[in-house]
């Protein structure tokens, strides 16, 4: 660490705290060159990727804009809060364990589609509907039957 004073980089640690929620590290230090004293801070950067969209355009990974596409497909079903967080967090750890800086938007698609069959199938259904832009009605009735599974 660079002493912000003379800018040299031997300096010490006198100190180390970590804040109540436990996600920030506060150091004393002490400059070994001009003995001078500053305090640090360090917290995890969690970067998510930048969105493709498929006109090509950037744009930042929203949290709010994942969970209304998820909401709005989940309209009326019965599905807890608890659930829904869980699946956008799981979509979140994927994206993260990814580690790319870009990301197209097919991609986080196909993972809320994972995410959605496993929450509900008619929202499943839902989103698969719009999100797939079928043309006709057999591509429509294909999802349903892949959805219902084998009839006894």
């Amino acid at each position: 660490m660079k002493c912000p004073f003379c800018s040299a980089s031997e300096t010490t640690v006198l100190d180390t705290r970590i804040n109540e929620d436990g996600d920030i590290v506060r150091r004393r230090r002490r400059c070994l060159a001009c003995d001078k004293r500053f305090t640090t801070y360090e917290r995890a950067e969690i970067r998510l990727p930048q969105v493709v969209k498929k006109n090509g355009s950037r744009v930042d990974y929203s949290r709010d804009k994942l969970a209304a596409s998820l909401w709005l497909s989940l309209r009326k079903r019965p599905v807890t809060t608890e659930a829904v967080d869980a699946a956008i967090a799981r979509i979140e750890e994927k994206l993260l364990a990814l580690g790319e800086r870009e990301l197209p938007s097919e991609k986080i698609g196909e993972m809320v589609m994972r995410e959605l069959k496993k929450l509900d199938k008619v929202a499943y259904v839902r989103f698969a509907s719009v999100y797939r832009n079928f043309e006709d009605v057999d591509e429509f009735s294909e999802l349903i039957r892949e959805v219902s599974g084998p009839r006894a």
